[in-house]
């Protein structure tokens, strides 16, 4: 991790007079140190979320399959009031870049909006979706979706202020697409 990283790191643990410690103590209920998925799981507000998966696997950079305290800050802090609009984009674009390479391709946007719309749509009409999805956010014509592409297929979102620390899905309001979780960090925690 960067110095960058850390010293945001720092500022959110000093700021918060370490409310996080005692969240992530809670959370970590057989008191391995790590939060496992199954903790995670025990919250409502992650259980019911459709990408809760997605969302452990985002937090758990070293995919070791459990989340440590260093990873636990770090997941949050694309969701802190001090966190900058690009922090809360790379962590939407997380969402969707489920194998890491730094692109969104056809599969991964399909397989993702899927876990948000379930079975409201059926795949046919998601694969439509996802292919004029593709179409309009795939400026250089290589098949996949760039992180600055993806900037720009939301630009003109407020980032910045729907992702915040409640879980539900934030909208692409021109293309009523999800581009990433919320996260509400409440006492309930």
């Amino acid at each position: 991790m960067g110095n960058a990283s850390s010293a945001m790191l720092e500022n959110i643990v000093q700021g918060s007079n370490c409310t996080i410690r005692k969240r992530f103590v809670k959370l970590d209920k057989d008191n391995s140190g790590t939060i496992e998925r199954d903790e995670f799981l025990s919250l409502p507000q992650i259980s019911s979320n459709p990408l809760a998966t997605r969302l452990i696997a985002i937090f758990d950079e070293d995919g070791g399959g459990d989340v440590d305290f260093k990873e636990f800050v770090s997941g949050l802090s694309a969701f802190s009031s001090k966190g900058n609009k690009e922090q809360k984009l790379r962590f939407a674009f997380k969402v969707y870049d489920m194998d890491r390479d730094g692109y969104i391709g056809n599969g991964e946007l399909f397989i993702v909006l899927k876990m948000m719309v379930g079975s409201n749509l059926k795949d046919q009409q998601l694969q439509q979706i996802v292919d004029k999805t593709m179409m309009e956010a795939d400026l250089d014509r290589d098949g996949k979706i760039s992180f600055e592409e993806f900037t720009k297929m939301v630009e003109n979102t407020d980032v910045s202020m729907s992702m915040t620390l409640g879980m539900c899905a934030v909208t692409h309001p021109a293309k009523h697409l999800p581009i990433g979780p919320q996260l509400k960090f409440t006492d309930q925690f």
